[in-house]
């Protein structure tokens, strides 16, 4: 359940991003607000909740990556933001520590 919270979370996390792109440095008010007001703050708070029964650190790294590798999926699927060998190799890498960091 709690571990759900996270991955909830960590896709917010992306949702928050990509807004924060698309509000075009803060300069569109309602992207602006919809990102950090819905997203932003929804994704926090199930962050807490599920931090009162996972341990932070692993929780957090989940959630940090999640929302990271989530934000470079979309950048490179929605925004065309250049993909490479490099780049899939380096999210590999991020999918990695988070998923040794849960299971150590």
């Amino acid at each position: 359940m709690y571990w759900l919270m996270i991955l909830a979370a960590g896709v917010l996390e992306t949702v928050w991003a990509v807004g924060l792109k698309a509000s075009d440095g803060l300069t569109r008010p309602w992207i602006s607000i919809g990102t950090h007001a819905i997203a932003l703050v929804a994704s926090m708070g199930l962050l807490a909740v599920a931090l009162r029964h996972l341990p932070v650190g692993t929780a957090y790294v989940a959630w940090v990556g999640i929302g990271a590798v989530g934000t470079v999926i979309v950048g490179m699927l929605v925004l065309q933001e250049p993909m490479s060998v490099a780049r899939m190799a380096c999210v590999g890498l991020i999918i990695a520590g988070v998923v040794g960091l849960t299971w150590t």
